[in-house]
C-alpha cells in the first residue's frame, strides 16, 4: 500500500519558546481516513501546517515519498489541501464561485475547467446555488462548506481538515460528516485534527492521539474503548461507550460495543429482530451498586 504521508521526528517550537511538537512520527497509506485526536493546545493544528510547508520544523514530511523541502510550492498546494478550522481564514473574495475559482485559476487552467471544477467542488458541498452569494453573508456551516470546496476545486490527493465540526450546529455537523464520508467513499486521503469523539467515532481507520507528540495509535475500538488512556488524555469518552457500560450491568453485555449513534441502533435492532422483539435487562441485588460505580468512573463526563 502506498505511504500517502510519512512524517518522521518532527519538532516544532514557536518563536515564544512553546514547544508544539515533540518529536511526532506517523505514516498514513494513500486512501486512509486518519484522525488526529488530541484536547487544544495539543499541536493538531501545528502538525496539519507543515504537510503543504506553511510551517518547517525539525524533522522530515514526506509527501508520496518525497521531502516537502525537495517539492516546489506549487507541487505541495496540488497535493495536500487544508481547511483551515476558521472558514474566514479561507474565504477572501467578492463571491463563493470567486474564493472557489481561486485555486483553480493560479493553476493556469483554461476559463472552462475552472468553471467546472467550481461547479463539481459546490456540486460535492451542496452549494450549488450559492456561487454568486458574499461569504460574508453566509452561515458559519455554511462558511465551512465553501471552505472544503476551495479546497476540492483544486483536487489535491490529500485533504486534511482542523477541526471540522467546531462551532457547528447539529444540522451543519451532521451534514459536514456527510460531506468527509463522501470524500472518503471517492479515494481521497483524509486527515481529521479534533477533539470531537462523537464526530469521528464510525468513520476513522485509524486514530493518533497527540498531546504534543503521539500517545497512542490504533483502531478506533482500540482508542475509543480504552477509559484510562482517553482520561490521560484529556479526552471525552463517547456517551454511546457509557450507555453500553451501564447496559453491561443490567444484562446486556455484546462482544463488540458500538461507538456512535448508527452503530448503536444497527446493533440495538438486530438485537430486537434475533430476540424476537425483546431486549431483555437484569436487575440485581447489585446493579445499583455497579451503576453507581459507573457513573462515579466517568464523573466528569456526565
Amino acid at each position: 500500500m502506498t505511504i500517502a504521508v510519512s512524517i518522521e521526528n518532527l519538532e516544532y517550537v514557536y518563536p515564544d519558546g512553546t514547544r508544539a511538537l515533540d518529536r511526532v512520527s506517523l505514516n498514513i497509506s494513500e486512501g486512509e481516513l486518519v484522525v488526529i485526536l488530541g484536547p487544544n493546545g495539543a499541536g493538531k493544528s501545528t502538525l496539519l501546517l507543515h504537510l503543504n510547508g506553511i510551517l518547517t520544523g525539525g524533522g522530515t514530511v514526506r509527501i508520496f515519498g518525497k521531502d516537502i523541502r525537495d517539492k516546489k510550492r506549487s507541487e505541495l498546494v496540488r497535493e495536500v489541501g487544508i481547511v483551515f478550522q476558521n472558514p474566514d481564514d479561507q474565504l477572501f473574495m467578492p463571491t463563493i464561485f470567486d474564493d472557489v475559482a481561486f485555486g483553480p485559476l493560479n493553476m493556469n487552467l483554461s476559463e472552462d475547467e475552472v468553471k467546472e471544477r467550481v461547479r463539481n467542488a459546490l456540486r460535492d458541498v451542496n452549494m450549488e446555488e450559492f456561487t454568486d452569494r458574499c461569504p460574508h453573508h453566509l452561515s458559519f456551516g455554511e462558511k465551512k462548506k465553501a471552505s472544503i470546496a476551495t479546497i476540492l476545486s483544486i483536487n489535491p490527493c490529500i485533504i486534511a481538515l482542523d477541526e471540522p465540526t467546531t462551532n457547528l450546529d447539529p444540522m451543519s455537523r451532521r451534514e459536514l460528516i456527510k460531506i468527509i464520508k463522501k470524500l472518503r467513499s471517492g479515494g481521497k486521503t483524509i486527515i481529521i485534527a479534533t477533539h470531537d469523539i462523537e464526530a469521528i467515532a464510525d468513520i476513522a481507520d485509524r486514530i493518533y492521539i497527540l498531546n504534543k507528540r503521539i500517545i497512542a495509535s490504533g483502531t478506533p475500538k482500540e482508542i475509543l474503548l480504552d477509559f484510562e488512556l482517553l482520561k490521560n488524555a484529556n479526552l471525552e469518552v463517547p456517551t454511546i461507550t457509557i450507555l453500553f457500560e451501564v447496559l453491561s450491568h443490567l444484562g446486556y453485555n455484546p462482544e463488540n460495543p458500538p461507538l456512535s449513534l448508527d452503530e448503536a441502533i444497527n446493533h440495538l435492532t438486530k438485537t430486537i429482530e434475533t430476540e424476537g422483539g425483546h431486549i431483555h435487562l437484569h436487575i440485581h441485588e447489585h446493579s445499583h451498586e455497579e451503576i453507581e460505580r459507573v457513573k462515579k468512573k466517568y464523573n466528569h463526563h456526565l
